[in-house]
This record gives structure tokens, sequence and C-alpha cells, in this order.
């Protein structure tokens, strides 16, 4: 029985994966269709379309493996390694700016929150 929750959970996430693609298609937006679906999927349990135990198995099953999900990255960056290293003063300057300044909007957005709920 635990194959068939697998096989039918993974069937959701892939509906869902799919639908997320097509609105990132026909919208045209830099989202990727995977951030798409995700919500989508997050919508739905939420309102009780999907119950949890319909994609559990399957979403186990994954997470079980997710270290192997980052075998690829991992290979290009290593394939790549000379256009990073060439680079890298560019690529830490991005990634330190990037960081601060998502730490400052989040600063800020608290704040203002903060503020709001008193």
């Amino acid at each position: 029985m635990r194959e068939a929750g697998f096989v039918s959970g993974f069937a959701w996430l892939c509906v869902f994966l799919l639908g997320g693609t097509a609105i990132q298609y026909v919208t045209g937006w830099p989202i990727p269709g995977s951030v798409w679906g995700m919500a989508a999927l997050t919508g739905a349990l939420g309102m009780g379309w999907i119950r949890l135990e319909q994609v559990e198995a399957a979403a186990d099953g994954l997470l079980r493996y997710l270290g192997l999900l980052f075998v690829p990255p991992g290979v290009g960056v290593m394939e790549h390694f000379g256009l990073i290293a060439s680079e890298w003063p560019a690529i830490v300057a991005a990634w330190v700016g990037s960081t601060f300044l998502v730490f400052g909007v989040t600063g800020i957005l608290a704040q203002r929150l903060g503020q709001a709920g008193q």
C-alpha cells in the first residue's frame, strides 16, 4: 500500500510542477515553474483541496534522497571552475551585497510590521 501512496503522491507533485511550469510559460515572468507549482501546492494544502496524506509518502521518499539532487549543480560548479576562479571578486561581492540587502530589507520589514501590530 505504501508504494501506491508514493505513486499517487508523486503524480500529484508532478501535476503541480506541470501546472507551475505552464503558469511560468504563459506569464513569461522570471519565476521558475517549480516555485509556482510549490506555491500552488501550498495553497491547495492550506485550503484543504489536497490532504497532506495524499503527498506525504512521495515527499518523504524524495526528501530521503535530497542529497543526490545536489550532485548535478556540484558537477556544474566543478566543470566551470576556471570561469568561477577568474570572476571570484564579482561573485563574492554579489554574494555579500545581496546578503546584506536581504538582512536590511528583512529588518525594515520586521520593524514596520511590528509597529503596525502594536
